[in-house]
């Protein structure tokens, strides 16, 4: 659909205040309360909004977005005429959210015309909605077609349309509550395809999905779900070609699976597999001897299945979706899943601040969460996962660490005066420990870490030109390589030879 009534009402003033009242779509209120964006980083663009707070912002495709002033948002349209459409159907649209053509015609109906009647008491509903319906050009449908056109767009809020808090990344909640299909389902479709393909036996498809790393990791997550004790020559085949990434999860479930069905011969394979490379033998360490029973075999997998696996998919971490739906490049769906991730151990921290807070939050995942966003390359919400991340860690160590990785996402994102305090609050640390856990750090990789840090930062604030930032950066640098040792000195000395020619010259300090 085209945004032809947009137009119309832009261009004749008695249509826009028709459309702002009583449909509260205001082309005067085009200005949400707060900075926002979208996650996937699309365009998006205010058109109005409403006497409640509310705003009405066009997409990239012309799918209309409302964002609330209370912190959710979802699509409510495909274009803007299809969301005028709605709102002069349904004036009271939400309050029905929450109705799916899954409620039935009547139920929809009744809730509906209830609405509406309080609304013809207050307003000229009846000669309001046939006047701008017609003017604009618009589509005459029932309750019942509206309510499904709602239902539909909102489903599709997530992935490629998640707002976020422009200032500190956090995301809007879903207008709805509507039940969304699991993560794993959409990630493991690619998987089950092929794992029932495989079963098929077809050879040529056997070579195609063995042969390609991320469709065989996706048969083999597929068959930790769906077990069949055929699948043992396929999952052979697998395993055999899993070696060729070394140590996965996968190639350590291939095992397992393989393990599983107890069969003795399978033993010098599963060696061969083992002795791959040293993080496989480490992977499948404790593996029965070569002459081991079928009994001992089963047992050696059934241990491993327990740990590491299962066939409960809602047992499943949801680290393995976003991993697979990254490799898959469904970045949106990863992006989406990371970030509420995120803004729901934010959460847990602010309820764990207060006084009758009796549990500790596990700041574990938020590592992971960096890491998976910068392989996204959203840097903004990596950086807003390590900074919480830093902020809660307890030894020295720790909190040196998750500040230079800090410092360094900072410097990356641009945010250079903030990665320079970050370091000096790291240096600040290293002057004053508080425990021992940084004894040696002049003599290690971390030493050496943080000196190319503060050298890298230093060159940037010289291409910056800033050059006085620059020298104070070089000197705490200088300071820092002066305390290294061994090969962490060495290691550092040849940045800080590059850096400093380069902020020694006079021509680039000016």
């Amino acid at each position: 659909m085209t945004d032809h009534a947009l137009r119309l009402l832009r261009q004749h003033a008695h249509l826009a205040e028709l459309a702002a009242f009583p449909f509260d779509f205001d082309l005067r209120r085009a200005q949400h309360g707060e900075a926002v964006r979208l996650a996937s980083g699309g365009p998006l663009r205010p058109v109005a909004g409403d006497d409640t707070g509310g705003t009405y912002f066009v997409c990239a495709d012309g799918s209309v977005l409302y964002a609330d002033s209370e912190g959710s948002a979802g699509i409510i349209g495909s274009s803007v005429d299809e969301a005028l459409e709605l709102m002069i159907g349904l004036p009271g649209w939400r309050d029905h959210l929450d109705l799916s053509p899954s409620d039935g015609p009547e139920k929809i109906l009744a809730v509906v015309t209830e609405t509406e009647d309080e609304f013809r008491e207050d307003y000229g509903l009846d000669e309001a909605r046939p006047r701008l319906r017609a003017a604009l050009g618009l589509s005459e449908r029932s309750p019942v077609e509206l309510i499904g056109m709602l239902h539909a767009a909102l489903l599709r809020t997530e992935p490629d349309f998640l707002l976020l808090n422009e200032e500190e990344g956090g995301a809007y909640a879903l207008l709805d509550r509507h039940p969304r299909p699991p993560l794993w389902e959409p990630v493991l479709a690619q998987g089950r395809a092929d794992l029932a393909a495989l079963r098929a036996g077809d050879r040529t498809v056997w070579d195609t999905v063995a042969g390609d790393p991320v469709r065989r990791r996706l048969a083999l997550r597929a068959a930790q779900f769906d077990r069949a004790d055929g699948d043992l020559e396929l999952l052979r085949h697998l395993l055999r070609r899993e070696t060729e990434s070394s140590m996965t999860d996968e190639l350590r479930l291939a095992a397992v699976l393989v393990g599983l069905q107890g069969h003795t011969e399978d033993l010098p394979l599963l060696h061969e597999v083992r002795e791959t490379d040293f993080d496989t033998a480490c992977g499948l360490s404790e593996l029965p001897g070569p002459d081991a029973d079928a009994a001992a075999l089963r047992e050696w997998a059934l241990a491993l299945d327990d740990c590491f696996f299962g066939t409960d998919l809602s047992d499943e971490p949801s680290g393995t979706w976003t991993d697979l739906a990254m490799d898959q490049g469904l970045t949106e769906l990863a992006r989406v899943t990371l970030i509420r991730a995120l803004d729901e151990i934010e959460m847990d921290q602010g309820r764990l601040r207060r006084p009758d807070a009796k549990k500790a939050l596990d700041t574990s995942p938020l590592s992971w969460l960096a890491r998976d966003f910068e392989r996204l390359g959203d840097l903004p919400q990596a950086l807003r996962a390590q900074r919480l991340y830093a902020a809660l860690q307890d030894t020295a160590w720790d909190r040196v660490s998750a500040r230079l990785t800090q410092a360094r996402l900072e410097r990356e994102t641009g945010e250079l005066a903030q990665a320079k305090r970050t370091l000096a609050a790291l240096r600040d640390i290293l002057a004053t420990p508080a425990d021992d856990s940084l004894r040696h750090w002049q003599g290690v990789n971390l030493g050496r870490f943080i000196a190319e840090e503060h050298y890298a930062l230093t060159r940037a604030l010289a291409d910056a030109d800033l050059p006085e930032e620059a020298r104070a950066t070089l000197a705490a640098a200088d300071a820092i390589l002066g305390e290294l040792s061994g090969a962490a000195a060495t290691a550092a000395r040849k940045l800080a030879e590059e850096v400093t020619e380069r902020v020694r010259d006079p021509r680039d300090l000016g």
